[in-house]
């Protein structure tokens, strides 16, 4: 009997350590300047899953993101919480971005913004704060790439340091 009770054990411990598998937070968003458009053209890559629970907590919002029973108001609402969690600061100025829409892939929802007519020339830093997230995830980390003429730079941004800077 003992030695049905320990392979028992070693046979249901496996499984119940798989119920404690953490979900990992994170955002990836890429700036990239188009001397073409003379623009800040920017991407930001979130887990649908998230931004649901996040919109249903924060709005009271049943988003049902990328279905065919998503919420009509679903774009106004994402763009009012991006425009309170990421901004951007150039030269110590705080710049308005435009939310341009969005799309799926999979389980992931792209987010596409610009800061149109820059005049990259006259620009010396660009700041991002991105706080997207962390006010519900103390986990969530949000990755950040600037690809500005021949400047890259990455940055792994989390609750508690919200803030990176490109010197141009």
């Amino acid at each position: 009997m003992k030695t049905f009770k320990k392979s028992l054990l070693v046979l249901v411990l496996p499984l119940l350590a798989f119920t404690a598998v953490h979900k990992f937070y994170l955002s990836v968003t890429h700036v990239v300047y188009s001397e073409k458009d003379d623009a800040l053209q920017i991407t930001t890559r979130v887990f649908i899953d998230d931004m649901e629970k996040l919109l249903d907590e924060r709005y009271g919002l049943k988003a049902q993101l990328g279905t065919a029973s998503e919420s009509k108001s679903a774009d106004e609402y994402l763009e009012k919480y991006f425009k309170a969690k990421l901004l951007f600061e150039i030269d110590g100025k705080v710049t308005e971005y435009q939310f341009l829409g969005k799309k799926y892939d999979v389980d992931v929802m792209i987010c596409y913004l610009e800061i149109p007519k820059i005049g990259m020339d006259k620009i010396k830093s660009i700041q991002i704060q991105n706080e997207i997230l962390t006010d519900l995830f103390d986990e969530q980390q949000n990755v950040v790439h600037f690809k500005i003429n021949e400047k890259k730079k990455s940055f792994v941004l989390i609750k508690s340091d919200t803030k990176g800077m490109l010197n141009l």
